[in-house]
């Protein structure tokens, strides 16, 4: 099965109508180098008053040189500035039309919201995770990782923390309609399974960040024995990548209170239940026997509505 690369991600994002240049910004950070980040920050933190600068301006800006721009632009997968700089007044205009009538929230949290603020604030940003994510991921990628566990004889799938849930979720689903799964949180068991693989299985490593070492380190040992490997992260330029054939990433802003569990787990429940629908239709009627069957089975577990009515 063809490999996708980290480059390949971040190189087609210029050309994409669909991932917002934000979003790319925001999930390269951690990648670039000190200059560069100075850059994008400048980007984020005004993308449309970017948009009206020279390369000379922002350069001076960040406090870097116009060089540095250029790789800024070229990381982004931009061919230079130009290309940047009208993207990004694109962007600035459906955003502003986009906003026309409607209340804008921001997504941080401060000590002295008031709770409605704070329910706002929140469903804002689960909203727009769901939105973003759903916007930039590359559904080539997703076909292919639908088809590969399709044909699987097991999945593995590994997380841990906030992305356990999400692991054991995922696992649940596709246990339901009858494919061979496991979730696993623990890094001694992962690696065991990991160490069972064979060519034909698929293993999936979720991370927010790309770095959780329990979590690349079962992808490894899945890879090195031959199954075919995804991660689904917020960072396409992360260690996990360098261990997957393919790549689905989120698109979650974690601010206060919400580091790596909140929104970040709402985007990556959107990619695996895209992933399960994906599978579910190709296997339609085996899926619908399967659901039947296991809601049979449950069924004379939930109590009469006429349960404790005298």
């Amino acid at each position: 099965m063809p490999r996708k690369t980290v480059s390949q991600l971040s190189g087609d994002a210029g050309q994409s109508s669909h991932a917002a240049t934000a979003v790319l910004v925001r999930a390269l950070l951690p990648s670039l180098s000190p200059a560069e980040r100075r850059v994008a920050q400048a980007v984020l933190d005004d993308a449309a008053g970017a948009s009206s600068l020279t390369i000379s301006e922002l350069a001076t800006r960040a406090d870097t040189s116009e060089t540095t721009v250029i790789r800024f632009c070229r990381a982004l997968g931009f061919s230079g500035y130009p290309e940047l700089r009208l993207t990004l007044a694109k962007e600035a205009g459906r955003a502003e039309s986009g906003a026309a009538g409607r209340r804008i929230v921001g997504s941080d949290i401060g000590p002295g919201d008031e709770l409605s603020e704070v329910v706002d604030k929140i469903s804002f940003a689960d909203a727009r995770a769901v939105e973003e994510t759903a916007a930039q991921l590359d559904v080539s990628v997703l076909e292919t990782v639908v088809e590969a566990i399709v044909g699987a004889g097991r999945v593995d799938v590994y997380g841990v923390g906030a992305s356990a849930f999400v692991a054991m979720d995922f696992q649940q689903k596709l246990h339901r309609i009858g494919r061979v799964s496991y979730a696993w949180s623990d890094v001694h068991i992962a690696l065991t399974s990991a160490a069972l693989l064979h060519a034909g299985d698929v293993a999936i490593g979720i991370s927010h960040t790309g770095m959780t070492s329990d979590t690349v380190e079962a992808l490894t040992v899945a890879r090195e024995h031959g199954a075919t490997t995804v991660a689904v992260t917020n960072f396409p330029r992360s260690p996990i990548t360098t261990v997957a054939d393919h790549v689905l990433t989120t698109a979650a802003r974690e601010t206060t209170f919400r580091s790596g569990a909140m929104s970040s787990r709402i985007a990556q429940l959107t990619v695996v239940d895209c992933v399960f629908v994906g599978v579910a239709q190709r296997t339609y009627n085996d899926t619908r026997a399967a659901l039947e069957a296991t809601r049979d089975a449950v069924a004379r577990r939930r109590l009469s509505s006429r349960t404790g009515r005298p």
